[in-house]
């Protein structure tokens, strides 16, 4: 069973999650619990419990979390449920994901085309918002790196560890 300040930070997380980004409480607050529960890998049901909410706003918050990029799913050999656990591994995960940038671009280009005979100042929210776009795509991965080098500097000086890998048959080490 989770301790209460488990479940206060998972209700934190899902207060943020639900005012920053509109998302239905669950989703941060399963977040928060994977952020903070021991172990780091949990079934639907265990989350259920942990959380004291039906399996099946569990799964949909674990599915909103998945699309996102922010869980992996796994199952042992012989088990039959998944366990999910937070994945910050890709470039998605963290925020440096420039596809979604590249299509907001497109959009902006799409709309620019809409209004080619338009006057500037009916074009100027669809030349900011290209614009902006334009120059997400051209920072992030330099922002990723960034991040990336200083990731490792604070490996290099014992101030973060390495997240155990998930082992073969889903456990963690």
């Amino acid at each position: 069973m989770p301790t209460d300040g488990e479940t206060t930070f998972a209700d934190h997380t899902g207060r943020f999650y639900a005012r920053r980004y509109g998302m239905a409480p669950m989703v941060g607050r399963v977040l928060g619990y994977l952020g903070v529960c021991d172990p780091r890998e949990q079934s639907i049901s265990e989350l259920a419990d942990a959380l004291l909410a039906s399996r099946s706003a569990i799964a949909g918050a674990v599915d909103t979390l998945e699309t996102l990029g922010l869980l992996r799913r796994s199952r042992a050999a012989g088990e039959r449920m998944d366990r999910v656990c937070i994945d910050m591994s890709s470039s998605r995960a963290l925020g440096f994901d420039v596809s979604e940038y590249q299509e907001q671009g497109e959009l902006a280009q799409e709309g620019l085309r809409l209004l080619a005979d338009a006057p500037p100042e009916r074009r100027a929210t669809m030349l900011a918002w290209a614009a902006f776009a334009d120059f997400l795509v051209e920072r992030l991965p330099l922002l990723e790196q960034e991040w990336k080098e200083r990731m490792e500097a604070l490996r290099a000086s014992g101030e973060l560890p390495e997240v155990p890998a998930p082992r073969r048959d889903g456990r963690a080490r």
